[in-house]
């Protein structure tokens, strides 16, 4: 698990030791790994990470209301099977009409590419944010992920020689079905504390200055306190200290925290709410934690 963590960190990753131990069983055991959170606790970024690492080919399904098969697993290229078709017709021999559905005229989307490929080194599959796909998906992803197989009709069964890496994200605007939280490892990403949350600033934003750096953790803590529509996650902690740092600023005020507020509140509702507070206190809980 500590080799775990320090290869992840060696890409720019900070994980906790929860997170570290769930990926470390995920790959030991060959399970997929659910992880939930809130928007922007970096959950789609373990995938990217991962493949990063692991050397393995990232292949991302983003999930939506109404995805469906030919989205997700494989469709037919009907336009190469017509010209294939015209140019036998027009050869005048006979139509192969077995030969429109070989895996030439086969487009294999993201689950199918993860379960059929042949190199030593297993693809990492990211389904991304599952909770917005329905019912009937849901169902469809759990039957591939069981087996690691996926069924084309017309050509048989396609199944893993090397189980992907996978990694499944939500949000949380519904719950996943108990079904498919069974058949995963189970990871709740929390957002990170305040030294935590600097040692990712100082990994994926380096040049920013230590004493700013201080002061962006501090004030982001102190606004995940107040009560936010949307609390800020981590994307918008390096957002914020990535605009201080081109501002030139070497800390945090008052005046520069208001002027950037979009950069870590995306939400007006939110930006009213933490003006009313006052951004004073925002302030001086960042200069007591820098």
């Amino acid at each position: 698990m500590a080799e775990v963590a320090a290869a992840l960190a060696d890409h720019d990753y900070v994980a906790d030791v929860g997170l570290a131990t769930a990926i470390f069983l995920a790959l030991r055991l060959h399970r997929p790994l659910l992880l939930e959170g809130e928007a922007g606790v970096g959950k789609t970024e373990v995938a990217k990470v991962l493949a990063r690492w692991t050397g393995g080919e990232l292949l991302r399904l983003q999930c939506y209301e109404g995805i469906d098969v030919t989205q997700a697993v494989y469709e037919w290229d009907y336009s190469r099977q017509l010209l294939h078709l015209r140019a036998a017709e027009a050869g005048g021999g006979p139509v192969d009409e077995d030969a429109l559905y070989s895996e030439r005229f086969l487009v294999r989307r993201p689950l199918l590419r993860a379960v059929s490929g042949t190199g030593t080194v297993p693809p990492v599959l990211l389904v991304d944010e599952v909770d917005r796909a329905d019912d009937e998906f849901e169902a469809f992803l759990l039957e591939i992920l069981s087996d690691y197989a996926v069924t084309v009709p017309e050509l048989g069964t396609f199944r893993a020689e090397t189980p992907p890496v996978v990694v499944l994200t939500s949000n949380r605007t519904r719950d996943v079905h108990d079904a498919l939280k069974r058949r995963c490892l189970y990871h709740w990403i929390e957002h990170p504390d305040f030294e935590r949350e600097l040692a990712i600033l100082r990994a994926r934003v380096p040049h920013v200055p230590e004493a700013l750096a201080r002061e962006v953790a501090g004030a982001v803590e102190a606004l995940r306190a107040q009560d936010l529509y949307k609390p800020p996650g981590v994307a918008e902690t390096i957002d914020w200290a990535e605009a201080l740092a081109v501002l030139g600023r070497t800390s945090l005020d008052a005046a520069t925290a208001d002027a950037t507020l979009g950069t870590v509140c995306k939400y007006r509702e939110d930006q009213e709410r933490v003006r009313a507070a006052g951004l004073a206190a925002v302030v001086d809980a960042a200069r007591a934690r820098g």
